[in-house]
C-alpha cells in the first residue's frame, strides 16, 4: 500500500488535470500574493464573457426564473459558475472535487427535459449547487481531508444528492474542509488551506470553509455545508454570507461520511449557504417539500409551513420583540461585532420592533457538556482512520505548522474516552440544560410587552470578524445553539472599518470575564480586521426554520432602510 504522501501527490495531480486548460488563469495574470482582497478579480480577469458575468452575479431567485423560462440554459449557467469556481479556486483554494463532464451532461439532460415537457423538473431546475466534501456523490471521492480515504469512491449518492437531483439541481463541485471536520478553520494535508476572499491573510472559517470562500467569490450561487458546532455559520459569517443551521432532522443527512458517526446526542446537520436569504429559503422550501423523511429515517416528517414562515405565531411579523445578547458571559466581542449588534438594534427599533437585552444562562455548562459528549470517543474515531497509513492527525491551523510541501506533521496521540455510564450522565445533563433554557426563554414573556416571549435572539456568530489563520480558537457563540438544538442563521451587517471600530472597552469598570476574554481582546487589530465582513446570528427555537428565515428577511430589510436613512453606521 502506498504511503499517505504518495497518495496525496497523486490526488493533487488528479485535481489539477480535471480542470479544462482553457479555464485556467495564466500564472502571470493572477494577482500577486500581496493582494489580499481578491473578490473583484473574476470581474476583471477577462476569463468570463459579459453574459457569464451577468449569470454569476445574479441572485438565486433570478437564476431560477431565467432557467425556468429558458432565457438561460442550464448548460450556460453551469458552465458560467464552473468557470468562475475554477477562478476562485486558483485564488482561495476552495475545491476538492471537479467533475466538469458529469455536471455538464446533467445540465444538458435538464435542458432537454424542459424542452420536451414544457415545464421544469423541479423547483431547483438547472441550478448549480456546490457541496461540502463529505456529501457523497456516486463515483467521486469524499476524503474529508483523510489521505486514507483517497480513492474510496462513493458507491451511491447521499440522500440529499438524490433529493437535489430530483428537484432539478446540478451538483457541480465539492469543497474543502479541515481533516476530521472538527475545526473552525479549513486546512488538511491533501488539499491545503482555504483562505478568505476579502483578505487572504485571514481564515475563511470552517469546517465548511471551502463553501464559504467559493460562494463569496460568486463561484456558486448555493451551497450545502454541515454544522455540528458552527461549521456552516462561522464560514458564512467570516465570508459575508447567509448560512442556516437547521435543527436536527429537518434536512436529510443519510449517506454522507462524517466524524463521530454513531454519536447521536449532538448531531451534525446539513444546511444551505448562499449570498442571499432567498437562496437559503429556496433550498429549504424545496428540500423539505421533497418529503425526504421517506428516504432518511432520521428526518422528521414536518412539511414546509407557510403559516410558520408568515409568523402566525409571532404576531404575523408585526411589532416583534428581539433579545440581543451583547456577550455570552464568557467573552466580550471585539469592536466590529459590537458595532454590528448596535446597527441591528437601532435598525429594528427604527422599523417599529422592540429590542430587549438577552441574559445568557448556563452557556459555560452547555459548552462543557457538548465538549464532553464529543470527547467521549473522538480520538478513537480519528485513530481508526489514520492508523492504516500512519497518517498524522492535524493538530494546528497555523501556517507556521505547515512544511514546504504543504504538510502538517501532526502529533502523537493516544485515544482516550469515558465509560458508557459517564456518557449517559453528560447526555442527561444536556437534557436538563435544554429544559432550563426553554424555561428561561418562556419567562421573557414578562419583559417583552407583547404578551409573548422573545421572538428570536440576536447575537454574535463569533467574538470577532475573520481572524488570521490559526486564530479562530473558539466556536462558543455557535456551539451553544447546537447543544440546545436551536435553529440559527447568520446574516451580514457591514464591514469592519479601522477608523470606526476602535477599542473603547473600559477594563477598569469592565474586567475580563475569562482568560479567553482577555486573549480575544488582546488579539484585536483594527487594521488587520479592516474590510472583513461583520455578521450576526439570529436564533430561533427548535424546528423554527421557516420563522427564522422570515425574521432574517425582516432584519435584513430593517438594516437596509436604516443604513439608507442614516447614511452612516454607528460607532
Amino acid at each position: 500500500m502506498a504511503d499517505w504522501k504518495s497518495r496525496v501527490y497523486e490526488k493533487r495531480e488528479q485535481i489539477k488535470n480535471s480542470i479544462p486548460p482553457g479555464w485556467v488563469v495564466p500564472q502571470d495574470a493572477l494577482p500577486p500574493n500581496s493582494q489580499l482582497d481578491v473578490t473583484a478579480f473574476p470581474q476583471r480577469c477577462r476569463m468570463l464573457s459579459s453574459k457569464e458575468l451577468q449569470i454569476t452575479e445574479s441572485s438565486v431567485t433570478k437564476l431560477l426564473a431565467n432557467l425556468a423560462d429558458a432565457r438561460w440554459s442550464s448548460v450556460e449557467v453551469t458552465t458560467a459558475f464552473y468557470k468562475r469556481a475554477i477562478i476562485a479556486h486558483q485564488l482561495v483554494n476552495c475545491l476538492t472535487e471537479i467533475f466538469v463532464d458529469q455536471a455538464l451532461q446533467r445540465a444538458e439532460e435538464l435542458d432537454i427535459y424542459l424542452k420536451e415537457h414544457g415545464h421544469v423538473m423541479g423547483p431547483l431546475h438547472g441550478l448549480p449547487v456546490s457541496l461540502k466534501d463529505q456529501i457523497n456523490i456516486r463515483g467521486i471521492d469524499s476524503t474529508m481531508g483523510y489521505a486514507s480515504w483517497i480513492g474510496k469512491k462513493a458507491d451511491k449518492n447521499s440522500v440529499l444528492v438524490d433529493v437535489l437531483e430530483s428537484l432539478g439541481a446540478v451538483p457541480f463541485v465539492k469543497t474543502n474542509v479541515p481533516q476530521t471536520l472538527m475545526w473552525a478553520e479549513t486546512f488538511n494535508n491533501i488539499f491545503g488551506r482555504t483562505v478568505n476572499p476579502y483578505n487572504r491573510a485571514l481564515t475563511s472559517g470552517g469546517s465548511s470553509g471551502g463553501e464559504g470562500a467559493l460562494i463569496a467569490m460568486r463561484g456558486s450561487p448555493l451551497g450545502v455545508g454541515s454544522d455540528i458546532g458552527g461549521s456552516i455559520r462561522i464560514p458564512a459569517a467570516f465570508c459575508g454570507l447567509y448560512g442556516l443551521r437547521p435543527s436536527a432532522g429537518r434536512v436529510p443527512y443519510a449517506g454522507c461520511v462524517n466524524s463521530m458517526e454513531g454519536q447521536d446526542s449532538v448531531l451534525s446537520v446539513l444546511g444551505p449557504m448562499s449570498d442571499s436569504i432567498q437562496g437559503v429559503k429556496a433550498f429549504m422550501q424545496a428540500v423539505i417539500g421533497a418529503r425526504s423523511w421517506m428516504l432518511d429515517p432520521l428526518v422528521i416528517p414536518k412539511p414546509w409551513s407557510n403559516d410558520e414562515y408568515n409568523l402566525v405565531n409571532h404576531n404575523n411579523g408585526q411589532n416583534l420583540c428581539f433579545g440581543i445578547m451583547w456577550n455570552d458571559g464568557l467573552v466580550v466581542p471585539q469592536p466590529p461585532i459590537r458595532r454590528g449588534l448596535e446597527i441591528v438594534k437601532q435598525a429594528l427599533l427604527d422599523a417599529g420592533h422592540k429590542v430587549i437585552d438577552w441574559q445568557p444562562i448556563k452557556h459555560k455548562e452547555i459548552l462543557a457538556t457538548v465538549d464532553g459528549i464529543w470527547a467521549a470517543a473522538d480520538l478513537e474515531d480519528y485513530e481508526a482512520v489514520l492508523r492504516d497509513l500512519k497518517e498524522p492527525l492535524v493538530s494546528s491551523m497555523t501556517p507556521a505548522s505547515v512544511d514546504a510541501d504543504g504538510f502538517h506533521p501532526g502529533v502523537e496521540f493516544a485515544a482516550d474516552g469515558i465509560s458508557a455510564f459517564e456518557l449517559w450522565q453528560l447526555q442527561k445533563e444536556r437534557r436538563a440544560l435544554r429544559t432550563e433554557y426553554l424555561g428561561h426563554w418562556n419567562a421573557t414573556a414578562s419583559a417583552t410587552g407583547t404578551g409573548r416571549p422573545v421572538d428570536a435572539i440576536i447575537c454574535p456568530t463569533a467574538a470577532y470578524v475573520a481572524p488570521k489563520h490559526g486564530g479562530n480558537n473558539s466556536a462558543a457563540y455557535t456551539k451553544v445553539w447546537n447543544g440546545l438544538d436551536y435553529t440559527s442563521c447568520t446574516l451580514p451587517v457591514a464591514q469592519a472599518d479601522e477608523s470606526i471600530d476602535v477599542d473603547t472597552r473600559n477594563f477598569v469598570d469592565e474586567p475580563f470575564l475569562s482568560l479567553n476574554d482577555k486573549t480575544t481582546s488582546e488579539m484585536y487589530d483594527a487594521r488587520t480586521s479592516h474590510g472583513a465582513p461583520i455578521a450576526i446570528q439570529l436564533v430561533g427555537r427548535t424546528m423554527e426554520e421557516e420563522a427564522v428565515i422570515k425574521m432574517v428577511e425582516i432584519v435584513e430589510v430593517a438594516i437596509r432602510e436604516y443604513v439608507m436613512n442614516k447614511g452612516a453606521t454607528p460607532a
